[in-house]
């Protein structure tokens, strides 16, 4: 039996066993935060309950390193959604130590993408449109330092608002252990704040 059917299956017990009734909630995220975080199969499980999340809690995106790399690609898109349309007041980046992104080099993955029969001619038509393949496929050397440079690209957006919280923050996948980077709160723009600034910035 292929993995597809056994999930469809189970699928099917799940439903009629009305197991899903407990997982029941809105499309809202009761704690107003969004979290991307990384794919890893170990951050699963571990990653809400080393948070202490319950389902409905949070707004999870997911992607290779938990990297934001492009101020208008899909991850910043999906930030601004939760934000503006979903109610999320606070963001959260999670990288974690032991990641598969951590010195990954492009020429291992297209070698692989070879292998796969992908060829050679598919490979230079993409570079020849201009397509920078090296830097696209690439990882990153600190999983620290990504996750900075994902906050800042988040907290730096023009869409963002000053009052959002952009937190930064790298899991222990065995232990679940969270340490801090980046405080969110440090540099944040209450609305009292803003209308301050804004009555000041017409007295002026």
């Amino acid at each position: 039996m292929s993995v597809i059917s056994s999930i469809l299956d189970y699928n099917k017990t799940f439903v009629d066993q009305n197991k899903y009734e407990r997982f029941q909630t809105t499309k809202y995220p009761d704690k107003k935060i969004v979290i991307i975080t990384c794919m890893d199969t170990r951050l699963l499980e571990l990653l809400p309950k080393a948070m202490g999340l319950r389902n409905g809690d949070a707004k999870i995106i997911k992607n290779a390193g938990a990297i934001v790399s492009h101020p208008f690609g899909s991850i910043m898109r999906s930030i601004l959604v939760a934000i503006y349309e979903l109610k999320v007041e606070e963001v959260c980046v999670i990288g974690h130590h032991g990641c598969g992104m951590v010195g990954l080099q492009s020429s291992s993955l297209l070698d692989a993408a070879k292998q796969k029969k992908v060829s050679q001619e598919q490979i230079d038509i993409l570079t020849n449109s201009g397509i920078d393949l090296s830097k696209w496929l690439t990882g990153f050397q600190c999983v620290e330092e990504s996750v900075r440079n994902s906050v800042s690209l988040i907290k730096n957006h023009p869409l963002l608002p000053d009052s959002i919280a952009v937190h930064g923050m790298v899991i222990h996948p065995e232990t679940g252990k969270l340490d801090r980077i980046i405080d969110g709160y440090s540099n944040i723009v209450s609305k009292d704040e803003m209308h301050t600034s804004i009555k000041e910035g017409a007295i002026k």
